[in-house]
């Protein structure tokens, strides 16, 4: 079980900053331990690019120059995690390992979307 699975003895499911590392981190973890082949091969490595970016963006987003910046790098964010959703369920088609994992990742990376949408919509609305 992960460390996000008990919210009463751990808060970090709220540190955005840590979240997303630790979903990076899993991506990694996950594409290491599946056997290369021809068709995996390059849906690994998108997989790999967009999901270990969604912290890298968010550690972008904390260092904006602006609201507006900030707001941009957030629906990158938002962006990259749609991404990975996408590849994880190629991921799951093309293996019949981890598929438990994958599944796994695949829930956080939706909670993720629900997370920089919810940023990137109380942002805009505060503009009215």
């Amino acid at each position: 079980m992960t460390k996000f699975s008990n919210m009463s003895s751990n808060n970090n499911k709220y540190d955005l900053e840590e979240r997303t590392a630790k979903f990076g981190e899993d991506i990694i973890d996950l594409c290491q331990k599946i056997e290369k082949d021809f068709i995996n091969r390059p849906i690994l490595n998108q997989l790999l690019r967009s999901g270990t970016s969604i912290g890298a963006n968010y550690m972008e987003a904390n260092g904006a120059s602006s609201k507006k910046d900030f707001r941009n790098k957030i629906f990158i964010c938002k962006k990259e995690a749609q991404e990975t959703k996408h590849w994880l369920r190629m991921t799951k088609k093309a293996i019949s390992i981890e598929n438990q994992k994958v599944e796994y990742l695949a829930n956080e990376g939706q909670e993720l979307i629900f997370i920089f949408q919810k940023i990137t919509s109380s942002l805009d609305s505060k503009k009215v």
